[in-house]
C-alpha cells in the first residue's frame, strides 16, 4: 500500500482512526502537518497514530498532534519511546496518566540522547534474564529499580544505561552489571559482615567506597576466568571510559599501589577476606569506580541473608526427614536417624562444588530440590554446616518459616485483596507491535484433590494400554545413541567414508573421522505439560484429559525424566490462572492423582500467559533438554475482550517464540479438527499434531516424546 502524500489523502484516514465523527477533534491541522513530513517521517506518524487508536482515540489524537514536531527534534526511536511509554501509562493507570505523558514531549527532547543511545531496561530485560538464568549459582531475579546494586536474591538495574556512546555498548555495560552483581553472590562477598569491618575506619561510608572497588577488582578477576569473552569486553569499556584507567586513580596518572592490589585479588584463591585485609592499605586513595560497579547496599543483604539462612537450614532439614521417609529409612521408636554425610567432588577451578551424598555410608542421588538448598546454603556460607544434615523431627520447624501464609487465590475475585500476591506477565499486542507490560495478573493455585474412584477405574478399563506405555517409555529409558564420525568405533559410518574417500581423491588430506559407535545416553530432560482447563473442555474431552494423564504418569515413572503437569484457565487478564497438578520435585503419589481426578474446566483459553510461565518454571530446572507439550482442544480466547481472535493468536505465537529463544522446544496436541488453520501460524508446521480419535491420545503423546528427546 503506497504511503499517503497529501493532506486530502490522509485526512480520510484520520476521520476513520480518530472517529471524528463521535469525538470532533479537528483533524485538517493535523493532516496538513503529518503530509509536510519527508517520506519515511510521514510513514511512521501515521503508522503510530493507526497503533495507538487500538489504545484510546485520545491518546492516538495526541499522538498525531505531537509526532510531527518531535521528529524535527529527535530520532524515530526516541519518539517510540515516547509513545510506548504514555501507552503503558494509559494501559497501567487510564488516560489521564497517558496524557500527562503526551503533553510534555519537552522532557524526552531534553532526554533524548540518552533514549537514543541508551540501552532502556524493557528492551533488554528479557535477554539479560535467560543469560542471568543460565549463570551457576543460585536463581536470581531481575528487576527495575533506582539503582545498579544486589540485595543477594534480585539483581536491580536502572530503567536506562546510557553511559556509553553507542547502544551497543551500553548493553554491553547492562550485561557487566548484572554479571558483577550475580559474583557477589556467586563469589562470597556477603560471606563477610563488610559494616561492622568498615565501621572500625574514621569514615565508614568512605571506607565501604573503598571496599567495593576493591572487591570489585576481585570479581572482574573471577568473571575473566570464567566469562574470558565478556571480561574482554569490560577491559574495552574501562580503557574507553573518559577518566577511567584500567587500574588507578579517576584521571591523572596509574596508581602503582592499586596495580598491586590487582594483581593480588586476581590471584584464584582469593576471597573476600583477602578484599578486607587490603582495606587498610587502600583506605587513603579514592579509587577509580568502573561504569559497572554501582552500588553497595551490605545492610539490605544482610536482612534478607539472616531470614534466607534460617529458612533454608529448616527447609533442607525438613527435606531431608522427607527423603529418609520415601527411603523407608526414616528413624522410628527412638531408634537413631541414619547418618547423611556429603562428599566434596573435585571439580573445575570455578566451578560450584559438587557433592556425593551418602546415607549410613551408602550412596543416594541428590533429588534436584535438595540439590538447590545445598548451593544456596553453600553460597551464603561456603560450607555445608554439619548441624544442617540432620533430617528435622516432629514438632522442630516452624511451618510459616517454610511454607509463607498464602492468601486464598479465589478470595481476589470477590474483592477481598485485589492484586496482591499475583504474579504479573506482559501480552503482546500485535496492534500497536509492542507489549502491554505487567498486564496479566496471574495466580498459581493447586488443583483441589478428589478422592473417588476414577483413577481405579483407568487403571482397571486400560491396564493393557498402561502396560504398553510403560514398555514403551522403558524402550525410551534403555535406547543407545549412535555417534557418527569418529576415529573409533564398532561399526563403519558409511557416509563419513564416502566423503573421505571423495576428499582423498580430490587431493585433500585424509579424514580417519569414518566409524560409529553406540554408547548409553544419560537422559537430561525436563518436560512441562500445559492442559487446557477451559470450559470448552467440559464432557468427554476433559475425561479423556484426565484418563491421557494418569496413563502418562504411569508410564512416565517407568522412564525417570522430570516432569511436571500444569493446568491453565482465564478470564479477561485479570483472572489469569494457573493450576499445580504436579511440580518438578513431587512425586507421583496419590495427591497427584488426586488432584488429576480433580480436573475440572475452568473459563476460558487465555494462552500467552500460560505459555510465558511454563517458560519460567522450565528455566529454574538445569536440563539440557526443555520440552514444553501443550494439550489444547481450540484456538486462544477469552470472554467479552480482544484477545479473541488474531489478537490471542498474535500473542500465544510471541510467547511461543519466547520460549524457543530461551532454549524450550514447544509442542502443541490438539484435539480442534480445524486447528490446521491457526497451529502452522503458532508452532510451526512440524511442532503441532491433532487428534482425532481421543482413545489414541496417551500414544500420541508418548509418539511424541520420543521424537523429541530421542
Amino acid at each position: 500500500m503506497l504511503t499517503p502524500e497529501t493532506a486530502q489523502d490522509i485526512e480520510p484516514l484520520l476521520e476513520r482512526w480518530l472517529e471524528a465523527e463521535f469525538t470532533r477533534h479537528p483533524v485538517a491541522p493535523l493532516a496538513e502537518s503529518i503530509a509536510a513530513l519527508p517520506r519515511r517521517q510521514r510513514e511512521f506518524a501515521l503508522d503510530w497514530v493507526k497503533r495507538t487508536a487500538t489504545v484510546n482515540v485520545h491518546v492516538a489524537h495526541m499522538v498525531a498532534r505531537h509526532v510531527p514536531a518531535m521528529l524535527a527534534h529527535m530520532d524515530a526511536r526516541t519518539v517510540e519511546a515516547w509513545i510506548m511509554q504514555a501507552m503503558d501509562a494509559c494501559d497501567r493507570d487510564g488516560l489521564k496518566a497517558a496524557l500527562e505523558v503526551l503533553r510534555d514531549p519537552q522532557r524526552f527532547v531534553r532526554l533524548g540522547r540518552e533514549h537514543a543511545a541508551g540501552a532502556v531496561f524493557d528492551d533488554i530485560a528479557g535477554i539479560l534474564r535467560s543469560f542471568v538464568c543460565g549463570l551457576a549459582g543460585r536463581a536470581l531475579r531481575l528487576e527495575q529499580g533506582d539503582a545498579t546494586w544486589t540485595d543477594g536474591e534480585t539483581l536491580y538495574l536502572p530503567p536506562v544505561v546510557a553511559e556509553m556512546e553507542s547502544a551497543s555498548d551500553n548493553f554491553q555495560l547492562a550485561k557487566a552489571m548484572v554479571t558483577l552483581l550475580w559474583a557477589q553472590t556467586r563469589f562470597g562477598t556477603f560471606r563477610a559482615d563488610v559494616l561492622a569491618h568498615c565501621a572500625r575506619f574514621p569514615d565508614p561510608a568512605r571506607a565501604q567506597r573503598v571496599f567495593h572497588s576493591l572487591e570489585t577488582l576481585r570479581l572482574e578477576a573471577c568473571i575473566g576466568r570464567e566469562l574470558p569473552g565478556l571480561a574482554r569486553e569490560m577491559r574495552r569499556m574501562k580503557v574507553g571510559t573518559p577518566g577511567v584507567l584500567p587500574s588507578g586513580r579517576a584521571g591523572g596518572t596509574p596508581n602503582t599501589a592499586w596495580l598491586d592490589y590487582a594483581v593480588r585479588l586476581a590471584a584464584p584463591a582469593s576471597t573476600v577476606e583477602d578484599t578486607l585485609n587490603l582495606l587498610a592499605s587502600a583506605y587513603a586513595d579514592e579509587p577509580a569506580v568502573p561504569p559497572w560497579q554501582g552500588q553497595l547496599f551490605p545492610e539490605r543483604v544482610a536482612e534478607l541473608m539472616a531470614a534466607r539462612i534460617e529458612r533454608e537450614k529448616m527447609l533442607l532439614r525438613v527435606k531431608l526427614d522427607t527423603l529418609l521417609e520415601e527411603r523407608q529409612q526414616a528413624p522410628r521408636d527412638g531408634a537413631l536417624a541414619p547418618e547423611i554425610a556429603l562428599k566434596a567432588l573435585e571439580s573445575e577451578v570455578m566451578e560450584l562444588p559438587r557433592f556425593e551424598m551418602t546415607i549410613d555410608a551408602a550412596p543416594v542421588p541428590i533429588p534436584e530440590d535438595i540439590r538447590q538448598l545445598l548451593t544456596s546454603i553453600q553460597l551464603d556460607l561456603g560450607e555445608i554446616p554439619p548441624e544442617y544434615l540432620q533430617p528435622a523431627g516432629p514438632g522442630e520447624y516452624d511451618p510459616s518459616l517454610i511454607q509463607p501464609e498464602q492468601k486464598d487465590p479465589d478470595e481476589v475475585w470477590k474483592g477481598t485483596y485485589h492484586e496482591e500476591g499475583a504474579m504479573f506477565f506482559p501480552e503482546w499486542d500485535y496492534g500497536r507491535q509492542h507489549y502491554r507490560k505487567n498486564w496479566c495478573v496471574v495466580r498459581e493455585k493447586d488443583v483441589a484433590a478428589v478422592d473417588d474412584e476414577f483413577v481405579a477405574g483407568v487403571l482397571r478399563r486400560y491396564a493393557g494400554h498402561a502396560r504398553q506405555l510403560r514398555r514403551t517409555f522403558e524402550a525410551m529409558r534403555d535406547a543407545d545413541r549412535r555417534d557418527k564420525r569418529q576415529t573409533e568405533g564398532d561399526d563403519v559410518d558409511f557416509d563419513a567414508l564416502v566423503e573421505s574417500i571423495a576428499e582423498h581423491h580430490a587431493g585433500q588430506e585424509w579424514n580417519d573421522r569414518v566409524l560409529s559407535r553406540l554408547h548409553r545416553s544419560e537422559r537430561d530432560i525436563a518436560a512441562l505439560f500445559l492442559i487446557d482447563m477451559s470450559g470448552s473442555t467440559q464432557g468427554w474431552i476433559n475425561e479423556a484429559e484426565r484418563a491421557a494423564l494418569i496413563l502418562l504418569c504411569e508410564a512416565f515413572e517407568a522412564l525417570g525424566d522430570r516432569y511436571a503437569i500444569y493446568g491453565f484457565s482465564g478470564m479477561t487478564r485479570k483472572k489469569c490462572e494457573i493450576f499445580r497438578i504436579k511440580r518438578f520435585d513431587e512425586p507421583y503419589d496419590e495427591t497427584v492423582r488426586g488432584r488429576i481426578s480433580g480436573v475440572r474446566p475452568q473459563d476460558y483459553t487465555r494462552m500467552g500467559f500460560a505459555i510465558r510461565h511454563a517458560t519460567e518454571l522450565l528455566l529454574e530446572v538445569e536440563a539440557k533438554t526443555r520440552l514444553l507439550i501443550t494439550l489444547s482442544d481450540g484456538k486462544p480466547d477469552d470472554y467479552h475482550d480482544n484477545y479473541r481472535g488474531k489478537y490471542g493468536i498474535e500473542d500465544t505465537r510471541r510467547a511461543l517464540l519466547e520460549a524457543t529463544r530461551a532454549g524450550i522446544r514447544p509442542f502443541c496436541i490438539t484435539l480442534d479438527q480445524e486447528a490446521r488453520d491457526y497451529l502452522p501460524h503458532l508452532y510451526g508446521a512440524a511442532r503441532y499434531t491433532v487428534v482425532d480419535d481421543v482413545a489414541r491420545l496417551p500414544y500420541k503423546v508418548a509418539d511424541i516424546y520420543r521424537r523429541l528427546t530421542v
